[in-house]
Formats: structure tokens, sequence, C-alpha cells
């Protein structure tokens, strides 16, 4: 995977930044979590991307973005919720976040999570710039996952908002059991639908769709498989955006040994130069992945 490598490339400064992101995210996401249920109800405001915002996005932005723009490495924090990258120090690395995937199941109480990404670069930025990425998982148990330096670790973050170790150098399963697949089945092209409809016949694997992208990956990292979110007939570009969720998420699969696409390269090889650029997201064991582009062919 040719991605920065922070330890040959940056200085200890830029690697003590890494780990005090990593930390605000830690330390935060108990606070997020307890501040969900008074926030299950609607904004007043859309995000860029024309969906509507819930209490609970603005709540958990505010904070993330108070607390890692408070770090001295950081130059600038970008998320799904504001329209443009902020400027909040004079340090080389960038942060960028979703700050609550999967909001939309706050009124059903399903799982949903917290993205980030930290780019060696301005934004927007390229995803051969990530230095480190990762989320944390608000599921029964809260978790968070981080790659960094070639390696995916899986912590349990507690609600005194220390974090423990619990799973190093995470690989894929080698045969994926699960598989899930976002939009509409009318929305879906006639190539990806007999894709998706081929995989659904292997009585090995499991479907497993929630609704909530962060909790699907975390499907496929945990059981190996393939999730989708598709070039959609009414959406070309996907729905997903980049530099949030394309980005960080082919960043944690590539390094845990799997493999990504956008319909014909790797994710991390897409480029587009604006903040909030969607793009299709197929992830998973490299098999399935290899042969999701050849049906797109």
């Amino acid at each position: 995977m040719a991605t920065k490598d922070i330890n040959t490339a940056d200085t200890a400064h830029e690697i003590r930044t890494i780990d005090e992101v990593v930390d605000v995210i830690a330390s935060t996401a108990p606070e997020i979590r307890t501040g969900l249920p008074g926030r299950r109800v609607a904004a007043e405001e859309e995000n860029p991307s024309g969906e509507t915002q819930m209490a609970a996005d603005v709540f958990a932005d505010d904070l993330l973005c108070e607390r890692i723009g408070a770090l001295e490495g950081v130059g600038e924090y970008a998320s799904e919720e504001r329209p443009e990258s902020i400027d909040v120090g004079n340090g080389s690395l960038s942060v960028a976040l979703d700050p609550l995937d999967g909001s939309s199941n706050l009124k059903p109480n399903n799982t949903m999570g917290t993205i980030f990404a930290v780019y060696d670069g301005p934004l927007p930025a390229h995803g051969r710039d990530l230095v480190a990425a990762g989320y944390v998982l608000y599921g029964p148990v809260m978790t968070m996952i981080v790659a960094r330096d070639g390696t995916v670790n899986e912590y349990v973050v507690y609600d005194d908002s220390s974090y423990e170790l619990v799973r190093e150098d995470i690989t894929l399963p080698e045969e994926g059991t699960v598989y899930g697949f976002g939009g509409r089945v009318p929305d879906w092209t006639d190539d990806f639908e007999a894709f998706a409809r081929e995989v659904e016949q292997d009585a090995s694997r499991k479907l497993r769709y929630g609704g909530s992208m962060i909790g699907d990956v975390n499907q496929i990292l945990t059981y190996g498989g393939i999730f989708s979110y598709p070039t959609l007939q009414s959406a070309p570009e996907g729905k997903l955006r980049v530099q949030f969720e394309g980005y960080p998420i082919g960043y944690v699969i590539e390094t845990a040994g799997g493999a990504t696409s956008d319909g014909t390269k790797s994710l991390l090889d897409v480029d587009k130069d604006e903040l909030h650029a969607r793009t299709p997201l197929y992830i998973g064991n490299t098999d399935l992945v290899t042969e999701l582009e050849s049906a797109l062919d």
C-alpha cells in the first residue's frame, strides 16, 4: 500500500500529533455517546451534502472541532457538517471527520460511529496523503479502530474516556462470510445487480446491512466479505464522501490486507478536488473486489 509512512517521512512532532488526535477522539467519544439521548431530533440546517442534520451531528462536530482544533500540530479541520475546512493553527497535519456517521439511525436506536482521517497536507487532500485513519463504533461495546504505520488495531473505549488495546495487527479473514449492499435495488445499475445476485447465491455468506456505513464496514473487518455503496442510476458518483468516508475507510481496509475500489481503482487513488466530492465505494476481500471490478467492466 503506497501511503505515507509517518515514521520515516515526517517528524517526531507529527507522530505526537497523531497520538493526540487519537486521544482526543477516544476521550470525546463517551461524551458524544452520553449526549445522544437528548439530541435525536432534526437540527434547523442541512449539511453541505443537502442532508438534514440531527442535533447530535452538530453536537459531535462542535466538540471535536474545538478539541482537535486546539492541538498544536493540526493546521486544518473539516467535517461533513461544515461547508469548508477551518484553519485552526500552523500545524502541517489536517483532520477530516464524519462526526456521527449513521445519525439517521438515532430514531430506531441502531449503530452509528465517528470516522476520522489524518492527512499530511492541506484539504482537500488525496488518499495517498493519509498517515492515519479509523473510527469509533457506538455499539453495545464502544470500540475504536485505528490504522497507522501499516497496522490496524482495535481498542475498547470506556466511559471514563480511557481505552484499552484488545486486538493487534488486524487482517481480514481469508474466507469472507458476510455481504451488504446499499442503495435502492431499482436504482442499481444492471451490471452491479447481476454481481449482487451472484454473491447472494453463495450459501456460505450471510446478508449484513444495517443502514450505518461504519457498522457495515466493521462487519467486513471482523468477518470478511464485501460491502458496497455502489454507483446508482440517480447518483453516478455514489453517495459517500471521499474525504470523510472513502479515503479513511479505504485506508483501514487496505492496511488490514483487504481491497477497495471505486469500480475501477483503489479508493486511495480516487482523485477529487472538492471537499465534499462523492465516490462509489466497494470494499472487502481482494478476490471479491476483483470480481466486482470485472463485473463492472
